[in-house]
């Protein structure tokens, strides 16, 4: 069995900087972590691998110092992983991303599995994974929060949606989201960091790609542009009231800051 979990390099703080001209962020691998969601897929994965003996790859597109978190992935246990990067790739909406990161998958080659993090917390739509198995045209599953069975072709997952929890059964080759609830994230071993420190990181590019269309790629190949991208302004002015009839005030004061 075959299993590829689809990971992303993420600020690590809310103090980011914008290009003021694509309007993206500037992402030079400083301040960076693993998004935390996809510490979820990789923990289910490795589950997996304990349970089946499966083999466990991870892929990410970004800048070559996007190379730590697939490290940081191979110290966890998985077994190898893949960068997509090239200049071509940069400034991609999430349609762009996912295109990009399915052609990137078939490239490394076959998989019985598919599992990506809920969302990203740099993007939070959610989006990217269920567009990659579009993009494939494979059956997928999302917000998964529990593996209840693994079968040869097949596994049995649970979802909790707004007032129901549901049962599943999927059938390989799929993917799926999985939820922060479904397990609890290992350590990287120092162990496999020092057994592991010269693993290769295999890299692609528009070049390995199928599709080497470069308008389908980065910004050419996104149907959404950003306008414009700023970090908050923060403000920490408060006022304080301690008049009677504060629901009054408190509504006026929200009609003058057009709130309401």
């Amino acid at each position: 069995m075959n299993i590829l979990t689809c990971i992303k390099q993420v600020p690590a703080s809310s103090d980011v900087k914008v290009d003021p001209i694509t309007g993206v962020l500037i992402r030079d691998g400083n301040n960076t972590k693993m998004n935390p969601y996809d510490l979820y897929a990789i923990e289910t994965a490795l589950r997996i691998k304990e349970q089946t003996g499966a083999k466990v790859s991870t892929i990410t597109m970004g800048p070559p110092s996007a190379t730590t978190v697939l490290k940081e992935s191979i110290w966890m246990g998985c077994d190898e992983a893949a960068l997509l990067t090239d200049r071509k790739f940069a400034g991609a909406d999430v349609v762009a991303t996912s295109y990009t990161l399915s052609q990137g998958i078939k490239a490394m080659g076959e998989f019985d599995l598919i599992i990506c993090g809920k969302q990203t917390t740099d993007g939070d739509t959610a989006q990217v994974g269920p567009e990659i198995a579009e993009c494939l045209r494979i059956p997928h599953i999302a917000y998964v929060d529990k593996i209840i069975e693994v079968k040869e072709k097949s596994m049995v997952v649970s979802i909790s949606m707004d007032k129901t929890v549901e049962i599943w059964e999927i059938q390989f080759p799929c993917l799926i989201t999985v939820d922060k609830g479904i397990f609890t994230p290992r350590l990287p071993s120092y162990k496999r960091s020092l057994e592991f420190a010269n693993q290769p990181i295999r890299q692609l590019t528009i070049q390995d790609m199928i599709d080497s269309d470069a308008t389908h790629y980065g910004l050419m190949g996104s149907p959404t542009q950003v306008e414009r991208m700023f970090p908050p302004t923060k403000n920490t002015e408060k006022v304080m009231w301690e008049q009677e009839d504060l629901a009054q005030i408190m509504a006026s004061k929200l009609r003058d800051l057009k709130l309401l």
